[in-house]
């Protein structure tokens, strides 16, 4: 494909002039591919390799990570990376860029053991790409989609994860997003699709696209709010200015996913807008219809998450994990408890204009922990 540089509309690669008003193509500058290298400055370079993953933003590679000899990190031995391009046709984009340097800038104030780790932005020759962890795992929303084909074929006795598995994975989601909240930050995207599963069981919260930073200001876009219509609140819905409870919302309707195998409002016979709309005026239907021998308190669990009024809701993430956990009996793990610590001090860090460098090892010293606390 190719871009008119006067009018931005895209066309074949083959035109020659634009159809739609007539200016010379300008070919879009081809993807960065194989074997291109990225510098990281003080974290070193980026070897590209393979792509792995395409999207509507662009283009994910697998990638290698070489350390600078003469940096902090000097010695480290290179290790797998994954490296997310801005696609050649939206550089010219002013919102594509926009948005692909948000989510930088997002990841590079969190450093959590639930959230891709951010290692730098790197400009090549114009073309922005972000240089993150590499998650060998897969999306939450495919282990869902598989389990609940399982169960369809009658090779499962409930219709998604059981309970303890479910909550698992929920509590990491939950920490990051506490973590998250505590820097100010809104993810405004939270669905199962951006939470990596890895292999050991750790999750990884990704893609922060359309994140909101603190200071930036909240304009209307004119159209319909970003977003994924499945898993928005109803205020993000009506572009109402946000706040954590939004994400916790996003958040709840992950879970109900997980335990039923469906999110509340979304159809095959709903389009986009439909199931946007559904978030504003429908009721989920309570969970128990899916699950026999649910605990009553667990639809009202999920109703109080799924509240419309976000006054009705729980205020921060810690809450909502602490009140389901406590109501359904669920032990109090040692990873629990050190989701609790980080979150505080997310907080702490971010209310502090100076640098900390106390508060950051003291932060790494918990992450460690709970890394192995969360490893099945």
């Amino acid at each position: 494909m190719a871009v008119c540089s006067a009018c931005k509309s895209i066309v074949v690669e083959e035109a020659r002039f634009c159809p739609f008003c007539g200016s010379a193509i300008v070919k879009a500058k081809p993807l960065i591919g194989a074997g291109a290298e990225l510098d990281l400055e003080d974290w070193g370079r980026a070897l590209l390799g393979h792509t792995i993953g395409e999207g509507g933003m662009g283009v994910v590679y697998r990638g290698w990570l070489y350390y600078n000899p003469a940096g902090r990190f000097a010695g480290t031995p290179p290790h797998p990376i994954a490296v997310k391009l801005l696609h050649p046709l939206l550089q010219g984009k002013t919102r594509a860029r926009k948005l692909f340097v948000r989510e930088a800038t997002a990841l590079a104030r969190l450093s959590h053991p639930n959230i891709v780790h951010f290692f730098g932005l790197s400009d090549f020759d114009g073309q922005l790409a972000l240089v993150m962890e590499l998650v060998h795992g897969e999306p939450l929303s495919d282990l869902i989609g598989r389990v609940s084909a399982e169960s369809r074929q009658g090779q499962r006795a409930l219709p998604a994860l059981p309970l303890a598995q479910a909550w698992h994975y929920f509590a990491q989601l939950l920490g990051a997003l506490a973590s998250i909240h505590g820097f100010g930050i809104l993810h405004r995207d939270i669905k199962s699709a951006n939470v990596l599963v890895r292999g050991d069981g750790v999750v990884k919260v990704t893609d922060f696209g359309i994140a909101q930073i603190p200071a930036e200001e909240v304009k209307n876009t004119g159209g319909m709010a970003p977003g994924t219509g499945a898993y928005m609140s109803p205020e993000q819905v009506l572009n109402q200015p946000l706040d954590p409870r939004s994400d916790l919302y996003s958040a709840a309707i992950v879970l109900y996913e997980m335990l039923t195998g469906v999110t509340p409002f979304d159809r095959p016979e709903r389009n986009e807008v439909m199931v946007r709309t559904a978030q504003i005026d429908e009721a989920p239907a309570p969970l128990s219809s899916f699950l026999q021998g649910a605990p009553p308190v667990l639809d009202l669990l999920i109703a109080r998450a799924l509240a419309k009024d976000p006054e009705l809701r729980y205020g921060s993430a810690i809450e909502l994990g602490e009140t389901f956990r406590s109501a359904l009996g669920l032990p109090q793990t040692p990873g629990w408890s050190l989701q609790q610590q980080l979150s505080d001090v997310a907080q702490t860090m971010s209310a502090i204009a100076l640098p900390a460098p106390e508060l950051g090892q003291h932060a790494a010293q918990l992450g460690t922990e709970l890394m192995v606390a969360f490893r099945k």
